[in-house]
């Protein structure tokens, strides 16, 4: 039994499960010397997956190509998710302008532009699975764009509707793509802080994104945060097209295993934390892509070529199979555990935000929507500050308990962030709840409000990093039956969180939700123990050798 991950009988290594760390003692190393010694690695660190020798493998690429791509997708994914939350402070006010109930108001501005994500998601994973990922954040940021002014010249709520639904449609390559590009770029060891940094841009968005909306709804209306986001996006559309390439890699690659012919040891690469070495620094257009000099099977391909639009058909899988096979994912421990947790998390982060017009509204407290804008500064702050030490303890704990392991990697040393998501989600739901019901100072629900978002980084790299390293080739997939749960969890809790709030009060209703995330929070405990024997399982079933 590994650090109180459990055996599994039937399999010593199933998928997820990786050598990663070369730093054993003197007689562990002597005796794997000769299985060890052919695998490429950066300082003692195993590198997996194994990159090619062919500098067009991304896994190749440089650290600030790398780290640039990433940035700007979370960049973009932060403006994408505040297009959901950002109208909240404005709810009430499009409510008495269309003349409809802030339940309806809230779902079809919040609640249906999160379930057509989710619906879409299933068409841009197969598409990006077949045809790469490249086309979709193109299309998707150009759709964007479009529906903002439409948005903002908007002048009744049927059109308004119709143009969340396809906002939403657009927002699915920007909410759902991103985790498969960090697998594609990035080593085992890396991936934490890279998603560390899409989940921070993600947690502002939605706390941001209503701070500074709040100030344009309360003087210019809500319609024109959408014109705002125009602009935004207009910026970003050219960096998409000259930055983020297609990174997705159809290549052979050697395997870990001890029969592999590679025994080239690639140089050290540095993380975020690193300063990047001189020849980094000094590096053409043209050599961003590669920091090797070893040769190449295949030429360099020019930056020109890296820039065409649609690369052909990077994979034999038919497109019609690839939709549905997100669907039979969800029988999966790891996708189901990471699904749940990551889903009602989130959720309830979206949750607070909603009710926070509702509670802030209202006496005692009756704030302007600038002033309910601005009660998302502290819970920002806090996520500023929690997601990167997420992300760092995400891999500085997969790095030491491998270490500890006997340099053996289990994807479930990803899941002990929850240790610290648990009681600060759990507080922040149950006190808020009592909090409001005996009108106590503002200073002390935005305390409490910022526990929760100091929780979600912690819940999120726990729950994406770990279904990442369990199933990487189903990565795309996988990260489609996430997002769909959530969109129909948001949906139906947009649909009537109002409505309940005032039937229950306060404390029924954040008791429940806190009720709910300790209950999901809970499967973490299987999940760490049973999981090497889930993984196991799921890689011998009939289902995974059909999918496969």
């Amino acid at each position: 039994m590994g650090l109180g991950v459990l055996e599994d009988k039937y399999m010593a290594s199933p998928p997820g499960t990786a050598n990663i760390t070369s730093n054993l003692d003197e007689l562990e190393l002597e005796n794997a010397s000769q299985g060890n010694s052919h695998l490429k690695k950066a300082g003692n660190i195993i590198l997996q997956p194994q990159p090619s020798d062919d500098v067009n493998d991304p896994l190749n690429w440089t650290p600030l190509w790398k780290n640039s791509i990433i940035t700007l997708l979370a960049l973009s994914s932060a403006v994408t998710t505040s297009l959901g939350p950002m109208i909240t402070p404005g709810l009430i006010i499009l409510a008495e302008e269309f003349k409809v109930p802030v339940d309806t108001i809230s779902q079809i501005m919040v609640g249906a532009f999160q379930f057509f994500i989710g619906i879409t998601t299933f068409f841009t994973a197969a598409g990006a699975n077949v045809w790469g990922k490249r086309p979709f954040f193109l299309i998707s940021t150009f759709i964007l764009l479009v529906t903002c002014v439409w948005g903002y010249l908007a002048t009744s709520f049927p059109s308004l509707t119709a143009m969340r639904v396809i906002q939403g449609m657009a927002s699915a390559p920007l909410e759902t793509l991103v985790t498969s590009t960090v697998s594609d770029l990035f080593f085992i060891h890396q991936r934490g802080k890279r998603l560390a940094i899409w989940t921070q841009m993600l947690g502002s968005g939605v706390l941001a994104g209503q701070i500074i909306s709040g100030f344009i709804i309360e003087r210019m209306g809500p319609l024109a945060t959408f014109g705002v986001c125009a602009i935004i996006y207009l910026v970003l559309l050219p960096l998409t097209y000259f930055f983020i390439l297609e990174t997705a890699w159809n290549g052979p690659r050697p395997t870990s295993s001890p029969d592999s012919s590679s025994d080239k040891p690639l140089p050290p690469i540095p993380t975020l934390s690193e300063k990047p070495s001189q020849s980094t620094t000094t590096t053409t257009v043209s050599e961003l892509f590669t920091p090797s000099t070893s040769p190449s099977p295949s030429p360099r391909k020019s930056y020109t070529s890296h820039l065409s639009i649609l690369s052909g058909r990077l994979s034999t899988d038919s497109f019609l199979k690839s939709i549905l096979k997100p669907i039979p994912l969800i029988i999966y421990p790891a996708v189901l555990f990471s699904t749940l947790v990551f889903s009602v998390s989130f959720t309830g982060l979206i949750l607070q935000s909603l009710l926070s017009v509702t509670i802030f509204s209202s006496p005692p407290y009756s704030l302007t929507p600038s002033q309910i804008g601005l009660t998302n500064l502290a819970p920002l702050i806090t996520n500023f500050l929690g997601t990167p030490l997420a992300g760092l303890l995400s891999d500085f704990l997969a790095k030491r308990l491998s270490r500890a392991n006997s340099g053996t990697f289990e994807p479930e040393f990803r899941l002990l962030p929850m240790l610290v998501a648990v009681p600060f989600s759990t507080a922040s739901f149950i006190g808020t709840g009592y909090a409001v019901a005996n009108q106590a100072p503002l200073s002390v629900l935005l305390a409490l409000s910022s526990f929760q978002a100091l929780a979600v980084p912690f819940a999120a790299q726990s729950a994406l990093t770990y279904v990442i390293d369990c199933h990487p080739r189903d990565a795309n997939q996988a990260f489609v039956t996430i997002s769909f749960v959530r969109a129909v969890l948001v949906f139906v809790v947009t649909g009537g969180a109002n409505g309940l709030y005032v039937r229950w009060g306060p404390v029924v209703v954040f008791n429940l939700v806190a009720g709910v995330t300790l209950a999901t929070s809970a499967l973490t405990v299987p999940a760490y123990v049973l999981g090497k024997r889930f993984r196991s399982r799921v890689a011998r079933s009939r289902l995974a050798r059909k999918l496969g």
